[in-house]
């Protein structure tokens, strides 16, 4: 298994400096590179803490209440359990940063893993998600990415959908095809 996935559609690439499993759960690192104009949605984790630190140019980390934390390299910042929060790169140059997951998260190593096969097979709309509900379901759950405000109406039922996406083995085939 690589240890450094891309995301063509995102312009991202994820490298695992240290898994969940190599660390007996302690932590899930990463870095992470973005191009210009790159990042995520607006979530938040009830079972991890995640530090940000800048490596190369500034990462940017949107929170509650459109509040905006700049870092430089070597400057980091922790967002903890619960806090809503994304990661974008405002700049007109590829970015770098660490991502450290405590305690480590193999679900979400493997949600990564997953997107980042999604995205190349060319299963990702115009606005840089699965098209297949069932398969945002599954990466969501699977993750612990909660999305907030009017969205978070949304978790029972993609709870739902990845409950019964289980039973129909289609976790268990996404994890096989992109996380083996």
């Amino acid at each position: 298994m690589s240890r450094t996935i891309v995301n063509p559609v995102l312009k991202e690439a994820v490298t695992f400096v240290k898994t969940a499993d190599e660390t007996n759960g302690a932590v899930s690192d990463l870095e992470i590179t973005i191009a210009a104009g790159g990042g995520n949605p607006l979530h938040y984790h009830t079972t991890y803490t995640e530090k940000f630190t800048a490596i190369e140019g500034e990462l940017h980390l949107e929170l509650k209440h459109k509040r905006i934390v700049r870092l430089k390299p070597g400057e980091s910042y922790l967002v903890k359990k619960g806090e809503v929060h994304r990661f974008f790169n405002a700049g007109e140059a590829e970015i770098k940063f660490r991502n450290e997951v405590h305690p480590g998260h193999k679900g979400f190593e493997n949600t990564l893993r997953i997107l980042h096969g999604l995205a190349a097979d060319g299963l990702y709309n115009d606005k840089g998600v699965p098209k297949n509900l069932t398969h945002l379901a599954v990466c969501g759950i699977m993750s612990d990415m909660r999305l907030p405000g009017l969205m978070s109406l949304t978790t029972p039922l993609l709870k739902f959908i990845a409950a019964r996406a289980r039973k129909k083995g289609i976790e268990q085939q996404l994890l096989e095809k992109y996380c083996k």
